[in-house]
């Protein structure tokens, strides 16, 4: 994980002189750590990574996260039992043992197993950095004060947090993802800043938790993102959980028992701690990029072309620095392709770009796939459109689900599958049948009946959903 760049970048001297040069050079342990398989064990490799091995995901990010969250489903479904017929409660949430669950026992031991296998015995190819990197030429990079080179980079710096400035300078004690996994206690009250889905899948797991969670964000609209159907049913299941708050923050101060935050309608709100969820700003920024001849979007990202080509000939881009994807699974799979790419410019790989599917890890689950409705309406497409209940089916019955849908957009003509939107249990799992579809381009008149869907498991409620499509 890359951090925020505390040298001085602005002296334009000479660079010295390399002190060692490379096949290949690889910026950031994330997904970059992936591109050397045993192909590349006659290659020379400097692996640079200033943080903690491993990355965003592996140390603050999808993996943790989604621990903690496990552990709010299972105390929210204790909560919720009475609808089951069910007198359950949690007596206590032991918030030291949770994280030594998580970090002690196995983030932490990954992370420091990783890095000892890139300097060990194992990958006597590769050399390790573990200082600030920053361009200083073309193909030249300044990392702890010695200056190397590189045949070929691979910049998978990552992201950060974003951080309005108001949070920033306020000399108050501010959380996020990155350390808010670790807080010494769980707070009784908690603010969270932003309404996108790092935001929702904190609030769920400190609501689930026991934490009183507000939530301040600047519109109206929660994961605003999504398909219309799945914002509204959202946002009124929020409503009823969380306190939600309309406005921007324009003041943070500390209080004897936490913290105050001043919004710009005049409202204040006061908890123990807050945390600042409102999106991740890509690394590339902190590099110097621009005096090795690499340019770089208006939004901070990296400009790849096709193929993840930097502007600057023989250095690569991957992952949130470059992406139009902040996803993990996506930085994997173009990881693939620029491995494969470094070894084969003859026969150069795309970047995988094509269905990419998402979940949102509250509760309940959201998951996603292809274009909104309003996005096909837009495209000119004829569509189908069905809205399923999770309630209408058996196991639907079992849960007492009365808020989960699965929502189809198919083209009406061609029975092709142009987006899927599941709501409620399970649907990061439910949704996969509907990825395949997608990228096999199978035809969704058949799909159906073609194949058993057992009985009376809850993926009958894709079946049910692709039978009521109304096809020419």
């Amino acid at each position: 994980m890359l951090k925020e760049n505390t040298l001085n970048t602005s002296n334009t001297s000479s660079p010295a002189t390399p002190s060692a040069h490379y096949d290949l050079i690889i910026i950031g342990t994330g997904s970059g750590n992936s591109i050397p398989t045993p192909e590349y064990d006659d290659v020379s490799i400097a692996i640079i990574e200033e943080g903690t091995f491993g990355g965003t995901c592996l140390n603050v990010g999808c993996i943790p996260t989604k621990m903690y969250v496990y552990a709010a489903d299972v105390a929210l479904a204790a909560r919720e039992a009475g609808r089951l017929g069910l007198d359950a409660q949690v007596n206590s949430v032991d918030w030291d043992s949770i994280v030594d669950r998580v970090f002690t026992n196995r983030i932490d031991r990954i992370a420091q197993g990783g890095e000892a296998y890139r300097r060990g015995d194992e990958t006597p190819n590769i050399t390790v950095y573990d200082q600030h990197a920053r361009f200083v030429g073309p193909k030249t990079i300044e990392v702890g004060g010695e200056v190397i080179t590189g045949d070929q980079i691979v910049i998978a710096a990552g992201s950060r947090p974003t951080i309005p400035p108001v949070y920033r300078n306020s000399g108050v004690k501010f959380y996020t993802n990155e350390d808010v996994m670790r807080m010494p206690t769980q707070p009784k009250s908690l603010i969270i800043v932003g309404g996108g889905y790092i935001a929702m899948e904190f609030a769920h797991v400190f609501d689930g938790l026991g934490t009183k969670v507000t939530i301040v964000n600047r519109s109206e609209k929660l994961l605003r993102f999504l398909d219309e159907d799945l914002v509204t049913r959202f946002n009124a299941i929020a409503r009823e959980r969380f306190d939600i708050r309309i406005g921007n923050g324009t003041l943070l101060e500390q209080t004897e028992n936490g913290v105050k935050l001043t919004l710009d309608n005049g409202e204040t709100v006061e908890a123990d701690a807050i945390l600042v969820a409102t999106g991740r700003t890509p690394n590339g920024d902190l590099m110097d990029v621009d005096t090795a001849g690499i340019e770089m979007h208006e939004d901070g990202r990296i400009k790849v072309d096709e193929y993840g080509r930097t502007t600057a000939e023989g250095v690569w881009a991957l992952g949130d620095v470059s992406s139009p994807y902040m996803l993990k699974h996506v930085a994997n799979a173009e990881t693939r392709a620029i491995s494969h790419n470094l070894l084969h410019h003859d026969d150069l790989r795309p970047m995988p770009h094509e269905h990419v599917p998402s979940a949102i890890f509250t509760h309940p689950q959201i998951a996603t796939v292809g274009m909104t409705e309003a996005q096909a309406r837009e495209a000119g497409y004829d569509v189908t459109v069905k809205v399923q209940n999770y309630g209408d089916v058996a196991y639907g019955w079992a849960m007492e689900d009365h808020t989960g849908i699965v929502k189809l957009i198919a083209e009406r003509t061609t029975g092709k599958l142009l987006g899927a939107h599941y709501f409620g249990p399970q649907a990061s799992t439910l949704i996969q049948q509907m990825i395949t579809v997608m990228t096999y381009d199978l035809d969704l008149r058949d799909f159906a009946r073609n194949q058993y869907w057992i009985h009376p498991a809850l993926a009958e409620v894709t079946e049910n959903a692709i039978l009521s499509l109304e096809f020419a």
